[in-house]
């Protein structure tokens, strides 16, 4: 059975001050608009609906807690980038991503989201820059792999470990197709190391 089956919504809330006391470990999911974060998520707990999917970029505007059965949580962060929003409220977004990312205690690990044809952007590093001081894992999701060529898809891991090795074990990379369910035992096994307090398996 999945680490992940069986995860359920608790609560959206506008500002981290809004979210469930720090008491179970929490699993951060940000991702760039459009990158296929949601669809990520809903692939990893095996429900088509958990996370909303749109084809609008920005749509998920609150933090999302989702439950899972051992008592941790994945939390769906807003997603960053060209949203069809306001300036005022994508800078209210990023101060509230900064914040969760930076002070939340019982915040294991990082999966950071990144349309595979297009990895770390601008927007992408930035996120890396306010996670990677805590020490705190990261693990990056190439997604839509499937858009991809097999020779494409080894290009771009190749090139995405090369760009983040000073990062070291910290951070690590792979490719995802919510698509094609590809990928899955592997984000799992990162993932749930983070969960064990177990080291998360160099990739």
């Amino acid at each position: 059975m999945s680490l992940f089956r069986h995860a359920s919504f608790e609560i959206s809330v506008a500002q981290p001050s809004g979210l469930p006391l720090p008491e179970g470990a929490e699993i951060a999911f940000a991702g760039r608009s459009n990158s296929g974060k949601s669809s990520a998520i809903n692939t990893l707990v095996g429900h088509t609906r958990l996370a909303f999917v749109s084809k609008t970029p920005g749509r998920t505007q609150l933090i999302n807690v989702f439950r899972m059965r051992n008592g941790a949580a994945l939390v769906d962060l807003p997603g960053y980038g060209y949203a069809q929003v306001p300036l005022a409220v994508r800078l209210q977004w990023q101060g509230l991503l900064e914040h969760y990312l930076t002070c939340r205690s019982n915040l294991v690990g990082l999966v950071l989201i990144m349309d595979s044809r297009r990895p770390l952007t601008e927007l992408d590093w930035k996120m890396i820059g306010w996670f990677g001081p805590t020490g705190r894992p990261i693990h990056c999701l190439l997604t839509k792999s499937d858009k991809l060529t097999r020779q494409e898809q080894a290009k771009t891991l190749r090139e995405t470990r090369a760009a983040l090795a000073d990062f070291g074990e910290q951070v690590t990379v792979q490719m995802f197709s919510s698509l094609k369910k590809t990928g899955m035992e592997e984000a799992e096994q990162v993932i749930g190391g983070w969960l064990n307090g177990a080291p998360s398996p160099t990739i």
